[in-house]
């Protein structure tokens, strides 16, 4: 199945894409797309419904984050080889953990908003994991049994907050507002029977950036997911995000860094695609 979450921000709904594309209205059915409708019970209920049964939506309207009312935003750095090489830096010996502000997440399509002074911030195309089951001290043979699907992320980053700010605390350079576009849709784990051969890819005003393969991943899905649930509880409804391939901004020669007016387009295989337009910021009304 593909879960989405359609409407204006705060008052998405909850809906079903069916085999055309078109948007299905489960309104009726589930609250939302949330920690209760992705346990594993509620999603094999899903499964079971008819998708022309369910009324459908009209127009094009707004998609938000394919997740509501996620509780840990928890991030992997550094996981592709390639992409630690560019930064400089050596391949972890355990994975990079740190978390992303449930506040800077957005819908797929909503705009980056570059923060206040910066002058460096850059993109990340991602696999991102959103649990189903609440997780912890998963063995790894276990582990991918706690998904209840994936979506893209675009792990926003400010690289100067990231590495200079305060010494190099990677939380405060990942969490701005409009840093976590999730979706378009959530992919329940059924429809992607491998993790770790899935190719990823961003545009920057249509060139092409960054161009990936899960299967190069230093640390696999679930490796992730069992080593995480064994410094944190993971609760369904939870997002983990597995690091990106190289051609990041802040790893080009010389580095470069969106702008107002830029236009950010990104995908994982099987999981949709992204679109976001570059802005300023500026005060709140």
């Amino acid at each position: 199945m593909k879960l989405v979450r359609y409407g204006r921000p705060g008052k998405e709904k909850p809906g079903l894409v069916d085999a055309a594309g078109k948007i299905r209205d489960l309104s009726d059915v589930v609250a939302d797309i949330d920690a209760a409708t992705l346990a594993p019970r509620s999603l094999a209920r899903l499964a079971k419904i008819k998708p022309e049964t369910l009324p459908a939506v009209r127009g094009a309207p707004r998609l938000g984050p394919c997740v509501a009312n996620v509780g840990n935003f928890v991030a992997v750095g550094l996981n592709y080889a390639d992409h630690a090489a560019e930064q400089g830096l050596p391949i972890p010996p355990e994975p990079v953990l740190f978390n992303k502000a449930r506040t800077c997440i957005v819908g797929p399509y909503d705009d980056i908003v570059i923060p206040r002074g910066s002058e460096k911030t850059d993109w990340e195309v991602e696999l991102g994991v959103v649990i189903g089951s609440r997780a912890t001290y998963v063995p790894v043979r276990a582990a991918l049994d706690y998904v209840a699907g994936y979506c893209v992320v675009n792990d926003v980053s400010e690289r100067d907050y990231q590495k200079r700010r305060g010494g190099g605390q990677w939380t405060k350079g990942k969490g701005c507002p409009s840093f976590g576009p999730l979706g378009p849709w959530l992919v329940t784990k059924d429809e992607i029977p491998d993790p770790q051969n899935l190719s990823l890819w961003l545009d920057v005003n249509g060139e092409r950036m960054q161009s990936g393969t899960t299967a190069t991943m230093i640390f696999g899905v679930a490796k992730l997911i069992s080593e995480i649930s064994h410094f944190m509880i993971l609760e369904p409804g939870d997002v983990v995000t597995t690091g990106t391939p190289p051609g990041v901004g802040d790893g080009k020669q010389p580095p470069r860094y969106l702008r107002a007016g830029d236009t950010v387009s990104l995908g994982v295989e099987g999981l949709g695609q992204q679109a976001q337009r570059v802005v300023a910021w500026s005060k709140p009304a």
